[in-house]
């Protein structure tokens, strides 16, 4: 064994007490790796894992391509937009009356709670260097879902108390109210109630996570955060864009975003534009050269003459949220049960596995055309219903992977403690078990990105929201003419979203298959 030499990288050699990077030896022998020089430390299962879904190039495309949709729908409010940035208003002369932001003012709540979401979470997973990379990720996710959970409470609750508002109410609401800069609102009264409730989100998230003061202040300072937004900015954005002209006629000096248009603002006049066209000309008339400091159209419009880039870049929130959404309902309610059933087994597994047969023979697009029927036909409905039927596999690869733990020596150990049954199940058996369901999330997301997609292409998606879907149906308008731009562009971005989940699952289910970790070794 002394005799024996094991070649190392020099870059690759573990860091022991013995020796520096600088005089580490290149090649070392059974004896030095007996007593801890050279000794490579070992990777954690997901850690290794990662290693080996990046090394593919089909992962690191699929990855960027995320990664692009990810940030496209946090600033798409930023970069296009009709409103202006800053808005001028002018006298005869040209002197300047006064100054606002109507691009702020007519913010939504989501769209402001994705920008400070998302500067924020970068600034926190760059600057908190003391936790490690997985408590710093889970606390970002876990706040994410307790503000998304508290501003569909609050919407809830305002649009009830809009409906039953009395000269009271609307007294009481009103009392306190505080005009802040460009015009935004802040009513005292609904700030109370947005905070109460966004505690109220914030509690009931954190039950299912580690307590800690770190992440104790995190949930006051998101539930604050999503008690102003949803208070100051809960106005429906005004849709009418007459910046252009007033412009024109001299009366404002406006200063506008990359591209000046919202996915909701329509021109009748403009409409099927081809890509390149100026804003204000015809279809029906010959291009003419330009008034300067026209905008123009980059991929044309469609049929209500609506910009079909800043329609796109809109609906990658859409994409994302309807996919990862979903998904994470799908995900939550499927591990439950089928760690119900690989647990229990017996009787239990038997009458839950039925109920899971029942709902695998529910068609999931014939409900979302059921659905928009009966429904209101917004975002939140359409996620519920697809997390709520999408859930079988989840529940089936989790109750195999139960079935095959609950005999394990682990298992047996956390009974004889005494632990209680949700730490048995979901604090050791459920990590130890839950890679496949990882594995066909992926493959979910991609199901429901595309299962709205062919909602909105039949004309019963979501209403007022941009989508992929509807840009593509309007590539075939009423009168029968093939729109190309309206079929390659959102078509592209359908195909390019499907297929990079698609490969990082499958990406994802050859880094931990054991076959072919063998292999590797």
């Amino acid at each position: 064994m002394g005799k024996e030499e094991v070649i190392v990288q020099r870059s690759a050699v573990g860091g022991g007490p013995r020796g520096t990077s600088e005089d580490r030896p290149q090649a070392v022998t059974g004896v030095q790796l007996a007593q801890g020089i050279g000794v490579q430390p070992a990777k954690g299962f997901w850690a290794d894992a990662w290693a080996n879904v990046v090394r593919r190039n089909t992962a690191r495309f699929a990855l960027a391509w995320l990664s692009v949709v990810a940030m496209l729908a946090i600033i798409s409010p930023l970069i296009a937009n009709g409103h202006p940035i800053l808005l001028r208003e002018l006298d005869g002369s040209g002197k300047v009356l006064s100054v606002s932001s109507p691009m702020l003012r007519n913010f939504s709540v989501g769209d402001v709670l994705l920008i400070l979401g998302g500067v924020g979470g970068l600034a926190f997973f760059a600057g908190a260097r003391r936790l490690s990379r997985s408590e710093r990720l889970g606390t970002i996710f876990v706040s994410s879902v307790g503000s998304g959970l508290a501003v569909v409470l609050t919407a809830l609750v305002f649009s009830v108390m809009r409906g039953h508002e009395n000269d009271a109410v609307r007294e009481w609401l009103r009392r306190g109210q505080v005009v802040l800069w460009s015009g935004l609102d802040l009513t005292v009264g609904r700030l109370v109630i947005a905070a109460v409730i966004a505690a109220l989100g914030g509690v009931l998230i954190w039950l299912f996570a580690p307590i800690s003061k770190g992440r104790l202040a995190a949930a006051g300072v998101v539930a604050v955060a999503t008690a102003l937004v949803s208070t100051i900015w809960w106005s429906k954005p005004l849709q009418t864009f007459e910046y252009q002209e007033a412009q024109a006629a001299g009366r404002v000096n406006a200063t506008f975003t990359v591209i000046p248009f919202s996915p909701s603002q329509r021109d009748v006049k403009g409409d099927l534009l081809s890509p390149g066209r100026y804003a204000g000309e015809s279809r029906r008339e010959a291009p003419k050269p330009a008034v300067p400091g026209t905008p123009k159209h980059l991929l044309g419009t469609d049929s209500l003459g609506q910009d079909v880039l800043s329609q796109l870049l809109h609906a990658c929130r859409l994409s994302i949220s309807i996919g990862l959404v979903s998904t994470g309902i799908a995900v939550m309610i499927g591990t439950t049960i089928g760690a119900t059933m690989g647990y229990f087994g017996g009787r239990v597994d038997l009458f839950l596995y039925r109920v899971v047969e029942m709902f695998m023979s529910v068609p999931v697009l014939f409900l979302l055309i059921v659905a928009a029927a009966v429904l209101p036909r917004n975002t939140y409905v359409m996620m519920a219903i697809i997390g709520c039927v999408t859930w079988t596999g989840a529940a089936r690869f989790t109750r195999a992977e139960f079935m095959k733990l609950r005999n394990q020596d682990f298992v047996q150990a956390a009974r004889a403690m005494g632990l209680p049954l949700r730490s048995i199940l979901f604090k050791h058996m459920l990590p130890n078990g839950v890679t496949p369901v990882l594995v066909d999330a992926s493959f979910a997301i991609a199901a429901a990105i595309l299962a709205e997609a062919t909602l909105s292409y039949l004309g019963l998606g979501p209403e007022e929201q941009p989508s992929w879907g509807r840009l593509l149906s309007d590539a075939t308008n009423s009168v029968g003419d093939f729109v190309w731009w309206l079929a390659i562009f959102p078509g592209f971005a359908i195909f390019l979203s499907v297929l990079s989940y698609n490969l990082l699952g499958e990406a994802l289910r050859d880094a931990i298959d054991p076959k072919l970790k063998k292999a590797r070794v």
